[in-house]
């Protein structure tokens, strides 16, 4: 594991490294459209191919359907997914669809610290991955971020960009490798640079309170699930709800699609409950999007686009703040009489 400054840098750290390893049979690479921006926008800076594939209907990850016609159409080098708001993609079919056309898998885990699916926690799927320790998150560094795989080879390759390029962070038989490559003397090896790097580093204090907050993560992932079962429970007979076949989901919010959205912002908002878009929405109607490819409208991402928020699910909620939440969530639908949507 890579200790970064945030999940976005993550994310750049992970497609820049495989780029680099020289393993990808070409540029393209698919990407979710209910995602985030920086999980796709290093495909976009390193001049690489983004394309979207449609979110399943049920977990918001990959449409396996759609993703499999993608990769017999395009040929994908990669692929990255996101287990949105922490619930898993279904990860035995795009599993075996990536080893059928030959797709290195990529996980961005910013959401879905310690999620679990058919007993194997997200992260381990995947050639490498990501997650976020922001503060909005399960655990927090104030800033900060982390790539892990088991490619130690890569890991290398990662260690080095994250600082300058540079070869002083690295396992030593891998350092003299490339000192003997390029024939670099110890006294040149301080300031030799192997690879363009960045500087991705965070701080030792930040990694303190990741250390301190690991010590409480597995508490406060059970109280969030038991929180999104408390949630589900009470407002899945009058609105449809985000759902998935993990064994355990470390909810990062709990996630609506509604047909009065609106409305429903503003009747929250009036009753003093927060509450945001359903993450990007999606990617394909985006600006930055647009701008560079063009409106891409596919229908289950657009919904979310057009009807998706989320609200807070996070663990020091009491069981009093939960049902004054869906006390009024289902109040204003039963005075609506309308269906669910």
């Amino acid at each position: 594991s890579i200790f970064v400054n945030s999940g976005s840098s993550a994310n750049l750290l992970m497609v820049y490294g495989l780029l680099l390893q020289g393993k990808l049979k070409n540029s393209r690479i698919v990407v979710g459209s209910v995602s985030w921006v920086t999980t796709v926008s290093p495909i976009i800076q390193y001049g690489m191919e983004p394309i979207l594939c449609d979110c399943d209907p049920n977990n918001l990850g990959l449409n396996v359907t759609h993703f499999e016609k993608l990769c017999k159409e395009q040929n994908p080098a990669a692929v990255i997914l996101v287990h949105v708001l922490g619930h898993p993609n279904d990860m035995e079919t795009i599993c075996s669809i990536c080893e059928k056309y030959n797709v290195i898998l990529l996980e961005d885990c910013c959401e879905s610290h310690g999620s679990i699916y058919n007993g194997k926690k997200v992260s381990n799927f995947g050639k490498c991955a990501s997650f976020s320790f922001y503060f909005g998150h399960h655990m927090s560094t104030i800033e900060g971020g982390m790539v892990v795989t088991q490619d130690e080879e890569l890991y290398n390759i990662m260690l080095s960009l994250r600082s300058h390029g540079w070869s002083r962070d690295i396992d030593s038989a891998a350092a003299t490798k490339l000192k003997i490559k390029y024939q670099i003397n110890d006294f040149k090896n301080k300031y030799t640079f192997y690879y363009p790097g960045f500087n991705l580093r965070s701080t030792d204090l930040n990694a303190f309170l990741g250390l301190e907050q690991l010590k409480r993560l597995d508490a406060t992932i059970n109280m969030r699930f038991k929180n999104y079962l408390r949630f589900k429970e009470k407002l899945e007979p009058y609105f449809w709800v985000q759902e998935s076949k993990g064994d355990l989901i470390s909810s990062f919010a709990f996630g609506l699609i509604v047909e009065d959205l609106n409305e429903i912002v503003e009747m929250l908002e009036n009753n003093s409950i927060e509450t945001r878009p359903l993450v990007c929405g999606s990617i394909g109607e985006q600006p930055f999007w647009i701008e560079k490819y063009g409106k891409t409208v596919l229908p289950n991402a657009t919904r979310v686009h057009n009807n998706g928020l989320y609200i807070s699910i996070n663990q020091d909620l009491s069981n009093g703040d939960i049902n004054r939440i869906t006390e009024v969530l289902v109040n204003f639908r039963k005075i609506k009489s309308s269906k669910t949507f």
